[in-house]
């Protein structure tokens, strides 16, 4: 990709907007983990960092998110005796998260559904949207998230501060209705962040702003744990790196389906994994890939990982004596920002084709949207992959059962031209075929048995033929020793033919053919047919 001034203007508005926007969310984040205010924002500076350098999504936006921070704060309070053991924690979570990058793990994520990827986008919008109510009428945010936000705006109501309902309302009409010929020069929200808070500060002074900002560096926090507390603590920190890399990963796939790009996800991890060590190291909090962040970088033009460095480089000129020029911004100006944004991370293009759905996607999609909203992400997308696949081996099922093929032959067809093998009954099959070709899996394993085990015992040979199978997996190499079994119990001798490749790896890794003489696995149809001869002759 050819990197211009013009991607350079685009990294460099996305990298401050996307800071401002999380600047506040960082300092709140740091205080519900139970590790400060300054965690929160020193989490956002080295995980945004290291992950932008060395992760593989090129406009993502890392930093505390809200289920690190749920999960920092249950470390805490259950899991460390000292503010030194939770950062240990931190280190160890992050250590894991590089190695399941090296080992490869991050990949599986592409295989998301995209009805799942739709469900949990449309959830993020409305998460978005619900949480930013109460700012945009004057109140506070939520602690308790969406559903928090919900029960306390009958009280936001009551007590409307109407200097940030204009704000915000202000801001919100520039995302809107910002002339797109001039967003190549500014994008629409760095507008609606200057202009709303000039106004908030010189007429509408009466609107919340985001307030003092801890400054300076934090010193390095390295204590060298005993042996017992490792152990104790790799439980929490593997739960810790499994929820910060699904948090990346889903993220990232947010930003693919915005850009149209493709991420790296083991890459990614690697680099969530280097930014959650240092953060560590420097008294933060954990993070991960923060789609707020990444959706406000991308909005506002940032498209490579310069737009992560320059967003953790300027919350760090924060850190060393600028934050007083942040400060009186009104948070209602971020919380009309971000009404856009999460309007625009809804993905009206599948709901508004809502009534064309199939019927098992639709309820996929509904499902992970609700549970996004009500319950946390991670558990919308686990149970939207879990019956997604099972949707998905339903259909397979079919698929794959019509691969399979079990025929008698007859004799005359069988062994024409043999000699001594004249057939007087022209009607006569004493040999079967079972032909397994393509794939079988768990989808279709379970309906085999009942489908080719009264074939079997119809019969006193049967050929297994393997030739053109491709995959086998164990639960269906299980199912085929139950039909040599059945073949067993009705005295029905085996001929397999034709293993090889993967096939002939699993059925012989499970020693599914012990109970069939060596001599009786061959390679060729032709060699079967005189081995099916013999057997019928003695």
């Amino acid at each position: 990709m050819k990197y211009d001034l013009k991607t350079f203007q685009g990294d460099v508005f996305g990298g401050i907007t996307s800071a401002v926007v999380a600047l506040p969310v960082a300092l709140a984040f740091g205080i519900a983990s139970g590790l400060g205010a300054e965690a929160g924002i020193y989490g956002a500076i080295a995980v945004g960092f290291f992950a932008s350098v060395f992760g593989g999504t090129r406009s993502q936006i890392s930093g505390p998110t809200p289920s690190m921070t749920v999960a920092m704060a249950v470390i805490i309070s259950t899991h460390a005796n000292s503010l030194s053991e939770a950062l240990i924690v931190v280190v160890l979570a992050g250590l894991i998260q590089v190695l399941l990058g090296v080992l490869r793990i991050g990949r599986f994520v592409v295989y998301t559904p995209h009805v799942v990827v739709s469900g949990f986008m449309s959830g993020i919008g409305i998460i978005i949207m619900l949480i930013q109510v109460l700012p945009f009428l004057g109140a506070p945010t939520s602690p308790e998230g969406p559903m928090g936000a919900l029960r306390s705006l009958p009280g936001a109501l009551a007590g409307l501060n109407p200097s940030a309902l204009a704000i915000a309302t202000l801001a919100l009409a520039i995302t809107i209705f910002w002339p797109r010929r001039l967003e190549r020069l500014a994008p629409a929200p760095l507008i609606a962040l200057v202009v709303g808070s000039v106004i908030g500060i010189l007429w509408l002074t009466g609107a919340p702003a985001i307030g003092s900002i801890p400054e300076g560096l934090p010193a390095i926090s390295l204590q060298v744990p005993s042996a017992d507390f490792l152990l104790g603590a790799l439980h929490p920190a593997i739960i810790l790196a499994l929820l910060g890399s699904v948090d990346s990963l889903l993220t990232s796939l947010v930003a693919d389906s915005m850009t149209g790009t493709r991420h790296k996800p083991d890459k990614e991890l690697v680099g969530q994994g280097i930014g959650n060590i240092v953060s560590g190291l420097f008294q933060g909090m954990p993070g991960a890939g923060a789609t707020i962040g990444t959706v406000t970088n991308i909005r506002a033009g940032g498209s490579t990982p310069v737009s992560g460095v320059i967003r953790a480089l300027f919350l760090l000129a924060l850190l060393l004596g600028f934050g007083e020029y942040v400060e009186p911004i009104p948070h209602a100006v971020l919380a009309g920002i971000l009404m856009k944004i999460g309007w625009d991370i809804v993905d009206w293009r599948l709901l508004l084709r809502i009534h064309r759905l199939r019927r098992d996607h639709l309820v996929v999609m509904l499902m992970t949207l609700l549970l996004t909203v009500v319950v946390d992400l991670v558990t919308a997308v686990a149970l939207g992959l879990i019956v997604a696949g099972m949707n998905h081996a339903r259909q397979l099922k079919g698929l794959e059962l019509d691969s399979v093929v079990s025929v008698p032959v007859l004799d005359r067809t069988f062994f024409a031209g043999e000699k001594g093998m004249e057939i007087s009954d022209p009607l006569q099959a004493r040999v079967g075929m079972v032909a397994l070709r393509g794939t079988l899996t768990v989808a279709s394993s379970r309906n085999l048995v009942s489908v080719i085990g009264a074939d079997i015992k119809d019969h006193e040979v049967v050929i297994f033929d393997f030739s053109d199978a491709r995959y086998l997996d164990d639960s269906a190499a299980m199912v085929i020793e139950q039909l040599l079994e059945v073949a067993g119990d009705a005295d029905t001798s085996v001929i397999v033919v034709g293993l090889s490749g993967g096939v002939a790896e699993m059925i012989d890794t499970l020693d599914v053919l012990r109970g069939v003489p060596e001599d009786r696995v061959v390679d060729r149809l032709a060699r079967a047919r005189g081995i099916a001869r013999n057997i019928l002759e003695n």
